[in-house]
């Protein structure tokens, strides 16, 4: 597994927020408010990742429990929520003025989009972590500890 470039993450942001404005120039009139329940589950599954970035490293690096590879699942492919907020964040930011309804869509989408860039950013770190450190046996079973010496 490779890491994750910044040229996928912009690509999958830039793919939604035009494929959302798209959809919101034909339905916005017909959607309800954009909600804001979505900004601090973002904001608290970014804290979780950041601390488990944190316990992986740790662990890969040999303190604490081995973990197995399986148990660490890539979530930098969220920039897809960010792009959806951006999206929506240029469709109505325009419009402001307009009524309460774009105003509210305004603060909502682009506290969303702060919250799905600190997510990525926790996921980004969570990955680094997920590196395994130079000199460690690469074809060793998960949870095998490291071999040390030459080979006979």
């Amino acid at each position: 597994m490779r890491p994750t470039r910044a040229r996928t993450l912009v690509l999958t942001a830039v793919v939604c927020a035009i494929g959302t404005w798209l959809l919101l120039h034909l339905a916005y009139t017909s959607l309800p408010l954009l909600p804001w329940s979505g900004v601090p589950a973002l904001a608290l599954l970014a804290i979780a990742e950041a601390i488990c970035g944190r316990s992986v490293r740790a662990r890969l690096h040999g303190r604490g429990t081995p973990i197995p590879p399986i148990a660490v699942a890539r979530l930098a492919a969220l920039a897809f929520i960010g792009g959806l907020a951006v999206g929506f964040l240029i469709y109505v930011a325009g419009s402001v003025d307009k009524s309460s309804a774009y105003r509210s869509d305004t603060f909502a989408s682009g506290a969303t989009l702060v919250a799905a860039a600190l997510l990525v950013a926790a996921a980004l770190y969570l990955e680094y972590g997920c590196r395994v450190p130079n000199g460690r046996d690469q074809g060793a079973e998960p949870g095998a500890p490291p071999q040390s010496g030459a080979q006979r």
